[in-house]
């Protein structure tokens, strides 16, 4: 499935993997207080910094989940994008 995001939103690709700790102990993500990590998969016609690929920060709480072919997205406003990764 293909999906378009409009004017200045970005479609987001993440997961809520549970990070497991040196004793042992897995946290998933919805306990943890940090930026949440994605790729972008499409972006809007007015989106300016951020193109397709990009590995982006964004706040846990940003924009709006879906679920497309058992994978979970994200659809957010560019400025709520905190950073980009850069190798």
């Amino acid at each position: 499935m293909k999906f378009k995001p409009l004017k200045d939103r970005v479609f987001v690709k993440y997961s809520d993997e549970a990070e497991k700790t040196a004793g042992g102990i897995y946290i998933p993500e919805s306990a943890k207080e940090k930026p949440q990590k994605g790729v972008i998969e499409a972006v809007g016609s007015e989106v300016k910094e951020i193109k397709v690929g990009d590995v982006i920060l964004f706040d846990k709480y940003s924009g709006s989940k879906i679920n497309i072919d058992n994978n979970e997205y994200l659809i957010i406003k560019e400025e709520d994008i905190l950073g980009i990764i850069q190798n």
